[in-house]
């Protein structure tokens, strides 16, 4: 259900690898989401790091749309950056778990079965 990979790299630098390896699957990121930072500025006490990037292919959300329009609720793409107890991790949660609480569509299966296996291969080379 979670894909998550913890890293040797600081939290900046795994944000920094993360954000180059989504390029090269070829996906893009739309935007980032400083939820640590957001905390603290609304004045919740947040001792961890988390910053949430928003990717998308825009091939395959195509796909996905054409085939369901109510899939948008759950695009695009998220993978984050977090701590947890000093420890750095990147993960998801998987587009074929999330997609097949949503649908029962073959095509959408695959769709989703070539997504994960991209933002994995991302995930493994931001967290190298």
């Amino acid at each position: 259900m979670y894909y998550v990979m913890n890293t040797k790299k600081t939290f900046e630098q795994a944000c920094e690898a993360l954000n180059a390896a989504v390029v090269v699957i070829p996906f893009g990121v739309l935007h980032v989401h400083d939820l640590g930072a957001t905390l603290r500025s609304k004045g919740f006490e947040f001792a961890e790091e988390c910053r949430v990037f928003e990717v998308c292919g825009p091939g395959v959300a195509s796909q996905v749309l054409a085939a369901d329009m109510r899939l948008n609720m759950a695009l695009p793409c998220r993978i984050s950056v977090f701590t947890e107890q000093g420890q750095v991790k990147i993960g998801m949660i998987e587009p074929v778990h999330l997609l097949s609480c949503l649908t029962d569509d073959s095509a959408i299966k695959a769709v989703a079965s070539e997504v994960q296996t991209k933002l994995t291969q991302a995930i493994d080379q931001a967290a190298q």
